[in-house]
């Protein structure tokens, strides 16, 4: 399916080489770890009708992703069918000009035509500056849990590491505004 397309950006849905061309930029950012099986997952998910796999693609090369759950099974909006924005990343090369945006512009609009209302979990730790400031520019609002450690509220006074487990989560309506 075709999201959003420009002449020089294309925004579709995730095929298998797409992963495999997103994970060679990733090794290329220095990111050691990065693997396609992640990719693979989500589009497992897809196949069962559990999210949507996104893709974007800049002058044939694709550079950014994120999945849409639609009823995800973690977090303060499980089980609430409010649809969340997963695993979202663009390319450390290609970053700053708009094609996170427009990935986040085209999943809103797809997630609109099936709930009037989104969600995300933001990394609390300072990777995940420039997205914590988007999302609140996009008017994204905590949910008020507090942040979460590991799939779960982290207490009051609690011992937990500022990693990528370590999130807080947002929402936002998409009900159009008069």
């Amino acid at each position: 399916m075709l999201y959003y397309a420009d002449e020089h950006l294309v925004i579709r849905d995730m095929t298998d080489r797409d992963a495999l061309a997103i994970v060679e930029g990733e090794h290329a950012q220095g990111w050691v770890n990065a693997s396609p099986e992640k990719y693979y997952a989500h589009m497992r998910d897809r196949q069962a009708g559990r999210c949507a796999c996104l893709v974007a693609v800049l002058d044939g090369a694709p550079v950014g992703y994120i999945q849409i759950y639609w009823n995800p099974e973690n977090g303060p909006f499980a089980n609430q069918n409010i649809p969340e924005l997963v695993d979202f990343g663009v390319l450390g090369k290609v970053r700053r000009q708009g094609i996170g945006t427009k990935l986040m512009d085209a999943a809103e609009q797809f997630v609109a035509h099936r709930s009037d209302r989104i969600a995300i979990g933001v990394g609390m730790h300072s990777g995940y500056g420039a997205a914590q400031r988007m999302y609140v520019l996009r008017g994204y609002v905590p949910d008020g849990t507090g942040v979460w450690y590991r799939d779960r509220v982290c207490p009051e006074y609690a011992d937990c590491c500022n990693d990528d487990d370590l999130v807080l989560y947002l929402s936002k309506s998409l009900k159009q505004s008069l």
